[in-house]
């Protein structure tokens, strides 16, 4: 669960809604680190050529999405780390431990 802002926010719910967008292979969210918000909703993307962070926001404010569920980070990365199992390990994406597409 992501707390920001005070409201409880799913990465399942946000991660179901961008890996529905058809330039999105794989997608996590994580809470990352915030100031003022406590945590910011962040999206970890893996994506085909062209996708860019404008084009999934504009995409999640014409979904169903809640506005303060949305995120207001979008990180473009080569792979996402996940467990042997496959399972998606976001402590890893929270500690900075995954590679961009630009490594």
């Amino acid at each position: 669960m992501i707390i920001t802002g005070g409201e409880n926010v799913s990465p399942v719910e946000i991660e179901s809604t961008l890996s529905l967008h058809p330039d999105v292979i794989e997608v996590a969210v994580a809470g990352m680190p915030h100031e003022r918000w406590g945590q910011e909703v962040t999206a970890f993307v893996k994506r085909s050529a062209g996708l860019e962070p404008e084009t999934l926001d504009a995409y999640c404010r014409q979904s169903d999405l809640a506005n303060f569920k949305r995120p207001r980070r979008y990180v473009f990365v080569a792979d996402l780390p996940k467990s042997p199992v496959g399972k998606i390990l976001r402590r890893m994406l929270q500690s900075g431990d995954y590679q961009t597409e630009d490594e």
